[in-house]
């Protein structure tokens, strides 16, 4: 099918500029920078009650994040299904953004409990449990709706534009969420410039400002983006065993298209890594490294905007030298990253831009490539939320892997550092596996036969 109007393309890219505010503020910079110091008081010393367990504050994170991501696994293979063969996407995307938008702004009450000069000492019943309860919600809305927009993307998209359209909206993406993150910066920062002297309100005020920057721009791309067709299969019995069936269905064309699956081999591996980096990021910077929150944020502003420049440049490189071989490259500095984080010295601020922006050149380039490439390898079907669910099933099973092998090596070791370290396992695992997919995509082609 051709590819679809410039307007119709500019709304499904929209959608990254209205949820990557999540990303960035929620999982990147305010939201972890702020749950990390109001529960690293004196008083709690680094330790906070979670339904009466004595957990790790950091580690609490990981594992909610990571409960998060495997409620997606669950899930997303009935979800598409159901989308696939009643050409709904779009209404099962707004479903999830809505949900993840309010749970945005339910965040708002994450407030602690503070002694007569302001400092956290715990919080009231439930408090805690609930708002990380909406921390959840939020990452199921934000991972739910992409399953849906992403499996828009060879509908509306040529094979021979997707890494240019796919690069278009992370694009879009970092820079919305650079300017709220702009915004909530100033808020943050200088909060007696809005009369609040409340120490703790300025990031709630942000965590609300998500919500609605998330489900007020997404207006424009369903407004824009076309109803999908079903595919037109009918279905008896349970939606649960169909959906999958469906992945399993997959799963099973999958395994006989040789390039396809070795690159998902590799993919899953990589996704450990990336995706749990910068989940992870700024607990990192702030409780192993002990920098400030405006150095974090700082921090992870250079790194959106960096990556605009590095969507753009993996996406160039891809045309010259291929998707796979530009992935295998950018694998081997994702290592040299992880050496890198493991060996930063305390406080240095300077140390952690130049990571931050090492990091931010190849975030955005290997989440870009790495949606073409699949949509590139996939064959030609009309069930594409089905194989876009598999691949983001395949994602966020590694990050579930990921967020939680980093929480547990830091209760076990007691060191952020050693998490690090088993991060660069993951990726030294995919770039071996990367190299088969590269082998097998060189063999197939020069067979003169399909790729997949």
């Amino acid at each position: 099918m051709p590819t679809a109007s410039k307007k119709v393309i500019n709304g499904w890219a929209m959608y990254d500029w209205a949820n990557s505010s999540y990303n960035l503020v929620i999982t990147s910079t305010i939201f972890p920078a702020y749950y990390a110091a109001i529960t690293a008081s004196d008083k709690m010393k680094h330790e906070v009650s979670f339904f009466g367990r004595k957990v790790v504050n950091t580690a609490l994170f990981d594992y909610v994040l990571s409960a998060a991501y495997l409620i997606i696994v669950l899930i997303s293979p009935i979800l598409s299904s159901i989308a696939d063969y009643k050409g709904n996407k779009k209404k099962f995307m707004q479903f999830f953004c809505y949900l993840g938008g309010i749970a945005c702004c339910g965040m708002y009450i994450f407030a602690p409990q503070a002694d007569a000069e302001g400092h956290a000492t715990g919080f009231a019943p439930y408090i805690l449990e609930l708002s990380m309860f909406f921390f959840m919600l939020a990452a199921v809305g934000y991972c739910g709706s992409l399953v849906f927009y992403n499996s828009y993307l060879p509908e509306i998209a040529e094979e021979k534009d997707r890494d240019k359209i796919s690069a278009k909206g992370y694009a879009y993406g970092y820079i919305g969420s650079v300017i709220l993150q702009l915004i909530c910066f100033v808020i943050v920062l200088k909060p007696g410039l809005f009369g609040i002297k409340d120490g703790f309100l300025p990031s709630r005020i942000s965590f609300f400002l998500v919500g609605l920057w998330w489900m007020g721009f997404a207006q424009i791309t369903f407004k824009r983006l076309p109803k999908t067709q079903p595919s037109g299969t009918l279905r008896e019995g349970s939606v649960v065993k169909h959906g999958f069936e469906e992945l399993k269905k997959v799963w099973q064309q999958v395994v006989k298209m040789p390039v396809l699956k070795r690159y998902l081999r590799s993919f899953f591996f990589y996704s450990m890594g990336v995706q749990t980096v910068m989940l992870v990021a700024t607990i990192f910077g702030s409780k192993e490294l002990g920098l400030p929150s405006e150095t974090l944020i700082i921090t992870i502003v250079i790194i959106q905007i960096v990556a605009i420049l590095g969507a753009y440049v993996m996406s160039s490189l891809s045309e010259k030298f291929g998707n796979l071989n530009v992935l295998a490259f950018v694998i081997i500095i994702w290592i040299g990253i992880c050496v890198g984080g493991y060996f930063i010295q305390a406080g240095s601020a300077t140390q952690f831009y130049i990571l931050g922006g090492t990091v931010g050149l190849v975030m955005g380039g290997i989440q870009s490539l790495s949606r073409s490439t699949y949509a590139k390898l996939m064959p030609e079907t009309k069930d594409t939320a089905s194989f876009f669910s598999f691949y983001d099933v395949t994602e966020k099973l590694a990050i579930v892997i990921g967020t939680f092998s980093f929480g547990l090596v830091e209760e076990i070791a007691g060191t952020m550092r050693n998490s690090v370290l088993a991060l660069m396992i993951f990726f030294i695992v995919a770039f071996i596996l990367m190299l088969f997919a590269i082998k097998k995509f060189n063999e197939v082609k020069k067979e003169g036969v399909s790729v997949g």
